[in-house]
């Protein structure tokens, strides 16, 4: 009896352990942007899966910030989205699984509205699914910065 009891506790933790190994979080979602060196919401972004395969992220909703303002139109944008409302402004755009690593997305573009800059992107889906470490930068990822995402449930705050 203590066997058959030991030898199902054992079955049950190895079954939880590889389902939780599993455990596969999309980038598809709701997530607030979060400037690191204040930690002031900027934005919510929605990601979606593209007709083309690839996940592409458009602002719903954006923050005023800490004087009460919130940037409305990307004015230092290049064209085509020079003067382009910031809401519904697509700032991630061609991200694609990587086949090789779990919850990572790779060879994507970012638009950051507040420079107009755009980078070359990747990102990865990390604390189960909570947080989205989004990576931005020129040439090589090591010349970069990387912010980390939060998931929401709205598409409002």
């Amino acid at each position: 009896m203590l066997n058959r009891m030991l030898m199902k506790g054992i079955m049950g933790l190895t079954f939880a352990c590889a389902s939780a190994a599993s455990f596969s979080a999309s980038i598809e979602g709701y997530w607030k942007s979060i400037e690191e060196r204040t930690g002031e919401q900027l934005s919510i972004v929605e990601i979606r899966k593209g007709n083309d395969g690839r996940y592409h992220g458009k602002i719903i909703y954006r923050y005023p910030n800490s004087h009460g303002i919130a940037l409305t139109n990307c004015t230092k944008c290049a064209a085509p989205n020079t003067n382009k409302p910031i809401l519904g402004l697509e700032i991630l755009s061609g991200f694609r699984e990587d086949p090789n690593k779990p919850d990572s997305y790779i060879d994507g573009r970012v638009l950051e509205p507040t420079s107009g800059r755009v980078y070359k992107g990747k990102g990865v889906v990390t604390g189960e699914g909570k947080r989205l470490r989004m990576r931005g930068y020129m040439g090589v990822s090591a010349l970069g910065r990387t912010v980390v995402w939060l998931r929401t449930d709205s598409a409002t705050p």
